[in-house]
């Protein structure tokens, strides 16, 4: 088993940790932020996965390499992915929305 940790300055006054742990080829990723403990996708451990640094502050940065490297190929990279064509795909839906809410004013004040 292998794992890395980083401290992350999130909104709270007190840092995070984010944990990572790989082992057998199957990847976790552990964040101590209100969201992490939930079991939420936490924004700290997207960021780290998505191989940016914003807010860490303790930790080796030169370990996300290793970590975006434990990534490839396992299901958090699947679903990822999976995350990644559902945000365009509603952010298109909002344009849409905002368009049809648009056409829709100007239809009631002709």
């Amino acid at each position: 088993m292998e794992s890395v940790e980083f401290t992350v300055q999130g909104s709270s006054a007190t840092p995070y940790t984010v944990s990572f742990i790989y082992e057998e080829k199957r990847l976790g990723a552990f964040c101590t932020c209100a969201a992490g403990t939930s079991g939420t996708a936490c924004k700290h451990r997207l960021s780290i996965l998505a191989g940016s640094d914003p807010g860490i502050i303790g930790g080796s940065l030169d370990q996300i390499p290793k970590i975006l490297a434990w990534l490839k190929g396992s299901e958090i990279e699947a679903c990822m992915a999976e995350l990644a064509v559902a945000e365009e795909q509603f952010e298109k839906a909002k344009k849409q929305v905002s368009t049809a809410k648009k056409r829709l004013s100007t239809s009631l004040t002709k």
